[in-house]
């Protein structure tokens, strides 16, 4: 019941890929058309038990070059109904790619099946919260029928010239890669209780990489932009001159760059550090189910967690500059999204729910439940989470450091549920007497995110 749909051409096999001319690759146009959405609403109505109906629509492109030639030109689209029921307190989901009405009826029957096997084995009975806060309406978000109508050429045409102006930057470049990508996502949420929600958004992205080599050493210097939104959005904070400098700038320099000594040290993190650490290492200890589970945030309500000078939150929306990559009007749920404070002048003032936590935990719905595709459940999740932007500048905490390092970067690493991490950087300075000096090598910095509040 759980068929993929997708398409993926080698670019060996379709027409002739140049400069001037490239192969299209076409996925179907999305849309909820009036037969699907009259399918489910009569589902809902069918149905005797407490019922939440999703249709996820979702359909992504890559175009990528490496080292001159077309390395991907790829479209999937993967699209179909989750169901998920409640019997006598027991929840059941189940998926289809099956639009049709039987298929529709097919999956009710296996959900309600599936929630009664789970009474029989003694599961746990459980509530929802959340009803004065379910979404009606379609939310629209900028940029979805603009990106939309965008000519492949063009987007073609961003990656081909961006690909070949890293590789002749520099005299050191051996090799680059330009990769774009682009997720369409509608859904359709209903459930019993009065949601009946209408989603559209967009998220472009675009990534690069530079290799440099000397002496048989190679080093990579990266850069990437993501929004939710059209193009200009995308490209508002930097543009394509600046993420191809950026990234050719990282691999030279490292090619000359010394080691860093290992050890405690004072750090200034840049916003995307900030944003990894946010996060990663302390936005999923705040969500209800590890709180369940017994991560580190676990009874910590109300207890001063950070410095006063925290006030950290997560948020569907994008507070403080157009189209942040995380945004989302309705959660998966049908509860509308807002901005969660998890804390507040460093005191730990909420967790992040969903509709099953909030009522379990006796508080509102924060909007946080998030499936990746229509087969999976909802989980709760983030969407935006940040620190708030503070009174000090950049150079007024680099100036109160005289050893230490300005770190950016951010190459992935893991975090846990005590709040431990640790994460790779790829562009890391060193200050010196309160002054930003010469790159250092990649580093790995650990530690723990409490403390480091």
């Amino acid at each position: 019941m759980n068929d993929r749909h997708s398409t993926k051409p080698s670019p060996s096999t379709t027409d002739p890929v140049g400069p001037n001319r490239i192969a299209r690759v076409d996925a179907p146009e999305i849309g909820i058309t009036c037969e699907i959405e009259k399918h489910l609403v009569g589902l809902l109505e069918k149905c005797d038990y407490p019922i939440e109906i999703r249709y996820h629509h979702k359909r992504s492109r890559t175009i990528a070059m490496r080292r001159g030639e077309l390395s991907d030109l790829s479209s999937r689209l993967y699209a179909g109904v989750g169901i998920r029921v409640i019997v006598n307190g027991r929840r059941g989901f189940a998926a289809t790619s099956d639009l049709t009405a039987i298929g529709l009826e097919q999956a009710l029957r296996q959900a309600l099946e599936l929630a009664r096997a789970a009474g029989r084995h003694g599961s746990k009975e459980l509530r929802l919260a959340g009803k004065d806060r379910l979404a009606r309406g379609t939310f629209t978000l900028p940029g979805f029928h603009e990106l939309n109508a965008l000519p492949l050429e063009q987007k073609y045409d961003l990656v081909r010239t961006g690909e070949e102006r890293l590789r002749n930057e520099s005299r050191s470049i051996e090799s680059a890669s330009c990769q774009y990508s682009e997720i369409f996502e509608e859904k359709l949420i209903l459930t019993d209780d009065g949601a009946h929600a209408r989603i559209q958004l967009v998220r472009p992205e675009l990534r690069m990489g530079a290799f440099a080599g000397r002496d048989g050493q190679l080093k990579t210097g990266r850069d990437a932009i993501g929004a939710t939104g059209d193009w200009q959005c995308l490209f508002r904070n930097r543009d394509v001159n600046e993420c191809i400098r950026r990234s050719v700038q990282t691999a030279v320099d490292l090619l000359d760059a010394p080691e860093a000594e290992g050890g405690r040290a004072k750090v200034v993190l840049s916003p995307a550090m900030v944003g990894l650490l946010s996060h990663e290492a302390i936005g999923h200890t705040v969500e209800a189910d590890f709180v369940s589970a017994g991560s580190v945030a676990a009874g910590k309500l109300g207890q001063m967690v950070a410095s006063p000078l925290v006030t950290l939150a997560d948020s569907g929306h994008s507070e403080f500059y157009e189209g942040a990559g995380g945004m989302l009007p309705v959660d998966d749920e049908g509860v509308y999204t807002e901005r969660t404070v998890i804390i507040e002048q460093g005191r730990l003032v909420s967790y992040l729910h969903n509709r099953e936590s909030a009522a379990q935990f006796e508080v509102a719905a924060t909007g946080n439940a998030r499936a990746w595709e229509y087969d999976d459940e909802p989980l709760i999740r983030m969407r935006n989470t940040y620190i708030e932007p503070g009174t000090s500048t950049l150079d007024d905490m680099i100036a109160g450091i005289d050893e230490g390092f300005f770190i950016d970067g951010p190459e992935g690493g893991q975090a846990d549920a005590t709040g431990e991490f640790m994460f790779g950087a790829s562009r890391v300075r060193r200050i010196k007497n309160g002054k930003v000096g010469p790159m250092v090598q990649k580093m790995t910095v650990l530690g723990n995110a409490f403390a480091v509040l």
